[in-house]
């Protein structure tokens, strides 16, 4: 009969991280996990989403480390979410982008649940599910020249990975209302004031700092650290609980979407996305034949219902 195997933390070379850069010590107690895609201001892909989940789990398991710091690489960006251009080659199927994320939530159920502090070095623009992940951290430490910013409604997306679940206990429900819905850039002072972030520091200060804080919270005694921020997650627990299996299933539904598809063709084509047009899809007033001139056909259709002429594609349709 086998010996039972234990979970046990990981020399971090062993892990062969490719996505993500992750270093501890036992002397300072720290643990860091860095977003390596610098090319791409440390976007999201599925292989970078499952490096950081074994990341923050291998950080759970050493009872050597008791400050986990998690940050961007280059000084660009912290993390301005998904990879988009990932995401247009998944688009075909609603079952890819559910794959997709179920990595992003089983990284976040192992960051939020890793039994100790943890505090997001934000380096740089922090944009989209990089929000969600600095707000899933305990702390923040923010550079003075980055921002904040939500982009989901104009990128054919919903920000149900945190956002929507967990700014109205961050900062209230009309705050929370105008972040995600004005999709506008949140200042660095803003966030400060607001309580989205705890300190923003000169960029030269900002490993100091975050250094200062590591070393507080070193100085806590790790069982009852741990239960504190049990007792602190209760509130994003339950409301993450009851709203992100349902947001998993309509993203990746919508994930094949026309607006979706559309929103992703603008972003990479640099214009904005063809509002207008959409709504006359939505309205169902955006198909028309051209063989036959009936009008007001479904936007799902790709046959014209009464000669069965192929319909142009719905967005390029003008009024």
């Amino acid at each position: 009969m086998s010996e039972p195997v234990e979970p046990r933390a990981a020399d971090p070379p062993t892990l062969r991280f490719e996505k993500v850069r992750y270093a501890k010590s036992a002397t300072s107690g720290v643990a860091t996990v860095t977003i390596n895609r610098p090319e791409v201001l440390n976007c999201f892909d599925f292989q970078t989403l499952r490096e950081l989940g074994r990341a923050f789990e291998d950080a759970a398991w050493d009872d050597q480390i008791a400050v986990v710091v998690v940050t961007g690489a280059g000084e660009r960006a912290f993390c301005t979410g998904a990879d988009l251009d990932e995401q247009a080659r998944m688009g075909a199927t609603s079952g890819q982008y559910w794959r997709w994320m179920g990595a992003f939530i089983e990284m976040h159920d192992r960051l939020r649940h890793i039994g100790k502090p943890t505090i997001a070095r934000i380096n740089g623009i922090c944009v989209g599910g990089g929000q969600e992940l600095q707000l899933a951290c305990d702390l923040s430490v923010m550079v003075d020249d980055g921002y904040i910013r939500h982009v989901g409604p104009e990128h054919g997306s919903v920000p149900a990975g945190g956002a929507t679940q967990w700014l109205p206990i961050v900062v209230g429900d009309r705050r929370a209302r105008e972040i995600l819905m004005l999709c506008e850039k949140v200042s660095p002072s803003q966030a400060l004031e607001w309580g989205l972030v705890t300190r923003v520091v000169p960029r030269v200060r900002l490993d100091a700092t975050v250094g200062e804080l590591v070393e507080s919270l070193r100085r806590k005694l790790p069982e009852t650290m741990r239960y504190t921020k049990t007792q602190l997650n209760w509130w994003r627990d339950l409301v993450w609980s009851q709203t992100v299996p349902h947001a998993r299933d309509w993203l990746a539904v919508h994930s094949t979407a026309d607006e979706t598809k559309e929103a992703v063709a603008a972003f990479h084509e640099k214009r904005p996305p063809r509002y207008e047009a959409l709504r006359r899809v939505e309205a169902g007033s955006g198909r028309t034949c051209e063989r036959c001139g009936a009008v007001g056909l479904p936007a799902a259709h790709l046959f014209c219902g009464a000669c069965g002429a192929p319909l142009p594609p719905a967005l390029q349709e003008r009024a």
